[in-house]
């Protein structure tokens, strides 16, 4: 995959944002931004959280960005005033994005068209960009640079894969979906919403259905991923890194809030919203219009705002339903 990199010091790290070094050398070379859980010796991660303050001392981050009064012991950290947008910043420094390359040709030069694909009038295929034998792109669908697309995928009107999309076999996107989008990362910074660079990309497994105006947000930094199997249904919305499952089925106007976990066949009927940074087992289904709130175990079947067993949903909905009645009892006295 094509993308720039740089790499810095921990010293140019501690002079472009203003902090202090503490047990690190200077001279650390640092070369990637990653999360706590995976970042390496030339990593730079932050904790803008204290309740994950454990994670951050067994991680093996090369340089940690913390704020003046969390303490880490002897690991190397770079004291910020506002580590999270400090981490920001360095993701913008260290994988800075390339200008998408431009071409007088629809299909670009550089791209590898397999055999027996079909590309419509008014397509565009980016540089270095592979598209599978067989695979079909109707009028107006755009694919990004550095793209790989399976055999027999086929994509309809107006579907747009941005940059690094990587997507198995017979993948079929329809009309005006776009998959690769940046996600929806913000922190205030001074009264203002500063932009979190979204340099990740997404990963969809063989045999996904993506329905019509569906939009999946690339990572921040690593993969979305959409399991092989999975249908997604009309306008839905997948956040940045998104993890889900193998045969999952996403039904219309259903939204999965960042870095959410989904397992193997799992079910969201029409407009479910699940909050972020959860894990729902598999084999679990969401009732519609629910709200999933917490972590589900494998093979849960809730309903519900805040979602709950469906049981215990449907008996408080009947004991809000006597509740007129006995009121107007209480009332008579």
């Amino acid at each position: 995959m094509s993308r720039t990199e740089t790499t810095l010091t921990a010293q140019d790290l501690a002079e472009r944002l203003g902090g202090v070094l503490e047990h690190c050398p200077p001279e650390r070379r640092i070369s990637e931004v990653q999360p706590l859980e995976e970042a390496g010796a030339g990593s730079v991660s932050f904790l803008a959280n204290p309740k994950y303050a454990a994670k951050a001392k067994e991680s093996p981050a090369g340089l940690i960005l913390v704020d003046a009064v969390v303490e880490l012991g002897n690991r190397p950290v770079l004291r910020v005033a506002h580590p999270y947008w400090a981490f920001a910043r360095a993701i913008g420094w260290l994988h800075p994005e390339p200008a998408p390359e431009s071409s007088e040709f629809p299909v670009h030069p550089t791209a590898r068209i397999g055999e027996g694909c079909t590309i419509a009038f008014g397509a565009t295929v980016g540089a270095r960009t592979v598209l599978g034998r067989g695979s079909r792109l109707h009028p107006g669908v755009h694919i990004g640079d550095d793209c790989v697309l399976g055999d027999d995928c086929e994509l309809f009107p107006g579907a747009v894969v941005y940059r690094r999309t990587r997507m198995g076999n017979r993948v079929i996107i329809h009309a005006n979906s776009v998959v690769g989008s940046d996600g929806y990362g913000y922190v205030l910074v001074e009264g203002r919403h500063a932009k979190i660079p979204q340099v990740g990309w997404v990963e969809v497994g063989d045999d996904v259905e993506i329905g019509a105006c569906v939009c999946i947000d690339r990572g921040v930094l690593g993969p979305t991923r959409i399991g092989m199997g999975t249908k997604i249904d009309n306008q839905v919305q997948v956040a940045h890194n998104v993890q889900v499952g193998s045969h999952c089925l996403l039904v219309a106007q259903s939204g999965i809030s960042g870095s959410t976990k989904l397992g193997d066949y799992v079910t969201l009927a029409g407009k479910v919203g699940v909050v972020g940074h959860i894990e729902i087992g598999s084999r679990s289904v969401v009732g519609g219009n629910s709200v999933v709130a917490k972590s589900l175990p494998e093979g849960s079947f809730v309903t519900g705002f805040p979602a709950r067993p469906h049981r215990e949903w449907t008996e408080a909905q009947a004991a809000l339903n006597r509740l007129p009645k006995f009121m107007k009892q209480l009332r008579k006295g």
